[in-house]
């Protein structure tokens, strides 16, 4: 679905025009044609490969979607694969944006996502001395919407580990905690898979050989870069404090195990030494002699009840009670 097709020049807007028209601009020097698609489809990228001129693997790419975020040059041309990721539910929804970025075109393909970018055309529109640009400060504006969405994100899941933490230590709530920081660790993964390969596409853009369209950008993409680079450490220690959580949970459940096998172990020793007695005097031999004492039955039950409460005072003790 078509969003929109306009036509800037010397870093202000000309008109919204049809998409028949863009020949005609793309023609000109010192003009640009910016075009925003949503959820493409095969007709609509046959068509703006035509208009464009784009590289038939970069629209493959394009149609076929779910790419691993990356930039590629081809030619004069640049083709980049952002993942949109935002929260919906309490679970993360993973679209895609993909962008072919020219010397005097711009284009955006929105896949699987309910995200907006009219802020960052807004953005650009009021700030003409950088729109004159050209298209490789539109790509950064878009990039940099892309990856400013990311940190909201970040911040919300080191508050569900925070709040996990909280309670890692409760008995109730121990597999509980392992399913959750499991769930949250798969979350922390899908957040890796679009900042780690973004950052070292991202490195590419500025300082030494960078792509023609983005020369005049580059410390914009340097930013970018930062902020990519302060992202990936976050989910890093995000990772590895889950995987110390977990091993914290694991552990406590190995000493609550090994809690309860005292437990029945202790209990286990009581009844035996009384089971013991009762199987001494359950013999009936003829020659016994306790079998004959007006006393024995009770000083039997007594000797039992006494020794159990003897094992019973040693194993609280101990602590295994």
């Amino acid at each position: 679905m078509l969003i929109n097709c306009i036509a800037y020049q010397d870093g202000r807007k000309l008109a919204d025009i049809p998409i028949q028209d863009i020949s005609d601009y793309v023609g000109r020097p010192d003009c640009f044609v910016w075009v925003a698609l949503k959820d493409g489809t095969s007709e609509e990228l046959a068509v703006m490969k035509e208009e464009f001129c784009l590289h038939e693997l970069a629209v493959e790419d394009a149609q076929l979607g779910h790419q691993r975020p990356k930039i590629e040059e081809y030619g004069e041309s640049i083709f980049a694969v952002m993942q949109l990721v935002e929260l919906v539910n309490g679970e993360l929804n993973v679209g895609e944006i993909d962008v072919f970025v020219g010397r005097n075109y711009v284009l955006s393909v929105r896949n699987r996502s309910q995200q907006v970018f009219v802020g960052v055309r807004d953005r650009c529109e009021r700030e003409p001395h950088l729109l004159k640009q050209g298209s490789g400060f539109v790509l950064y504006a878009l990039m940099d919407a892309v990856v400013d969405r990311y940190f909201p994100i970040i911040d919300e899941l080191e508050a569900q580990l925070e709040a996990i933490e909280e309670n890692i230590f409760a008995k109730s709530s121990v597999r509980q905690n392992i399913e959750t920081l499991y769930q949250l660790k798969q979350k922390v993964m899908i957040m890796k898979h679009a900042v780690a390969p973004l950052m070292e596409a991202a490195g590419k853009l500025y300082g030494g050989r960078v792509p023609a369209v983005c020369a005049n950008t580059q410390e914009y993409f340097r930013d970018v870069y930062d902020h990519l680079v302060r992202m990936n450490a976050s989910i890093d220690v995000i990772r590895d404090t889950i995987a110390s959580a977990m091993q914290v949970n694991l552990a406590f459940v190995t000493i609550e195990e090994n809690e309860t096998t005292k437990r029945l172990a202790a209990w286990a020793a009581i009844f035996a030494v009384a089971t013991a007695f009762a199987g001494i005097w359950g013999m009936n031999f003829k020659n016994m002699p306790e079998l004959e004492w007006d006393w024995g039955y009770p000083v039997a039950l007594w000797l039992i009840i006494g020794t159990c409460v003897v094992l019973y005072w040693r194993f609280k003790k101990s602590g295994w009670l």
